[in-house]
């Protein structure tokens, strides 16, 4: 009978091969189970994805390593024991059934680990882009912005819609740019409040504009804007407002309105002087025939070696634009909108008076400030309006739910925000807004001003005071050039061709 060779143990019997062989199994088991956790969870926990496709992998990635690395350590120890009877380099051959199965079974899990790399690659980067990894995942943190972001107009778009925009280049800027913020959030050592505006945000041209473009709308905007006083009746305001909102495209001839500004017709470039772009000395317009004006403001220091060295920005979306999705609302305004809807009684004495007053209050966390505003509510009309504290116990209640839920969205004391820290300067009702630089006060060589005209941008179509609010706008008959049309009969289109005739 031919001689029996001793069977050789594999190359993975060694300490180091066997950790890494448990390391995989372990991160492969709690890998699948939270990737079909996620995937019917919905993904709507942040710390699940971060475990699941940035934490388990790394985990098993390193058991792989382990195993690679103790087969070689343990190979190497075995040819300084025994030198000679094990060759320098490996050798294949399919003829022994061992190897084949040993190559098969190698071939299989690198097969099965590329595509489960390549599928968490992309769900890693499909969650690196969500908006709970951007607004929850550092929760204090982003906790401001991504209450604000939920009631805006904007809650249906993706954080990186706006923040980051299609494209790897500007993808790789902001994960390189998250790293500090990753870094800043493990220690703490983020700014309070996160200042504002974003620095090098891409342009609006390749964000904004890609929804929201100037050339292709234009016209007016009716706006009904409701006050209530802080008189003891909360005395209604209305102001209606015609908006000349503009835009238009130079090709079709029509530019107008406040959209002027947005480099349809014009460049505007202006240098601001604080990092909020609060005060603007200087402005800049060029128009489509290449005629530059430049204005002035009167009390302006600027020095001309100042004025060379200095960095223009040229004017945008978010010039104006500036908190489009994270608006934080004043308690005047909040207030008036939620006795404008009902979610206030605007019957309660003094309600907008006392509701301000209970959020202007000064608080040093969200639990204490819910319980002061409740406390204060009670507090005025148990001491000061005995009777309707007895008669109008759910409305008050009701008021303080409004209130308590006012502060809850709008002021965030452990991160120092609230309606003052950003400038909304859509407007100018409570920041300079447009008055930043149509104050008057800008002035160019040749004397013109930069308008400070109220019909420039918007005219009042009625305003009122009283106990009642305006009524909606009256509509009117439609009346028919060149007489009268039965339309019970006659639909417009047996008339109108558009140009081809009957």
């Amino acid at each position: 009978m031919p001689e029996l060779k001793p069977k050789i143990p594999g190359l993975m019997r060694n300490l180091v091969s066997l950790a890494g062989l448990i390391l995989v199994a372990l991160s492969l088991a709690n890998l699948l189970f939270l990737f079909m956790l996620d995937l019917l969870g919905g993904g709507s926990n942040p710390y699940l994805g971060v475990l699941t496709y940035m934490v388990l992998p790394v985990f098993l990635i390193g058991g792989v390593l382990l195993v690679i690395i103790g087969m070689v350590r343990e190979r190497s120890r075995r040819r300084k024991l025994a030198p000679g009877e094990i060759p320098k380099h490996v050798r294949i051959d399919f003829n022994d059934p061992r190897q084949r199965a040993i190559f098969a079974g190698s071939g299989s899990f690198v097969i099965i680990f590329v595509l489960m790399s390549a599928i968490g690659s992309y769900r890693a980067y499909e969650f690196t882009d969500s908006v709970q990894f951007c607004g929850q995942l550092c929760h204090t943190v982003m906790h401001p912005e991504f209450t604000a972001y939920q009631l805006s107009p904007h809650a249906r778009v993706a954080c990186v819609d706006c923040h980051v925009g299609a494209g790897a280049s500007w993808y790789v800027r902001s994960k390189m740019s998250g790293l500090r913020q990753v870094y800043n959030a493990a220690l703490k050592t983020y700014p309070r409040p996160i200042p504002s505006p974003v620095e090098n945000l891409r342009p609006a041209q390749q964000t904004c504009e890609q929804c929201h473009w100037p050339e292709k709308f234009y016209g007016a905007q009716l706006k009904t804007i409701d006050h209530f006083g802080s008189d003891e009746q909360n005395t209604p305001r209305q102001i209606k407002l015609l908006i000349k909102t503009g835009g238009g495209s130079p090709a079709l001839g029509m530019t107008s309105g406040i959209h002027w500004h947005m480099n349809i017709s014009n460049e505007v470039w202006y240098l601001p002087t604080d990092r909020q772009r609060q005060t603007i000395p200087y402005v800049k317009v060029r128009d489509r025939q290449g005629h530059v004006t430049e204005y002035f403001a009167k009390d302006s220091s600027l020095k001309p070696e100042e004025m060379q060295k200095a960095t223009l920005r040229r004017m945008d979306c978010v010039d104006c634009h500036n908190r489009p999705t994270h608006i934080y609302n004043s308690p005047d305004k909040a207030v008036d909108e939620q006795l404008a809807a009902g979610r206030i009684d605007r019957s309660l004495p003094f309600i907008k008076k006392f509701a301000v007053d209970a959020l202007t209050a000064s608080y040093k966390s969200r639990p204490e400030a819910l319980a002061g505003i409740a406390r204060e509510l009670d507090a005025d009309y148990s001491s000061k309006y005995a009777s309707v504290y007895s008669q109008k116990q759910p409305a008050i209640k009701q008021a303080v739910s409004a209130v308590q839920h006012i502060y809850s969205n709008n002021i965030f004391p452990e991160m120092k925000v609230d309606w003052r820290t950003h400038p909304n300067n859509i407007g100018h009702f409570y920041s300079l807004g447009c008055f930043r630089c149509h104050d008057g006060q800008h002035v160019s060589k040749e004397g013109k001003t930069v308008s400070r005209d109220c019909q420039s941008c918007h005219e009042i179509l009625g305003q009122e005071n009283g106990a009642t609010l305006m009524p909606q706008v009256q509509a009117v008959a439609f009346q028919h050039p060149g007489g009268e049309m039965d339309f019970s009969a006659t639909n417009c289109n047996d008339c109108h061709s558009g140009g081809v005739g009957p």
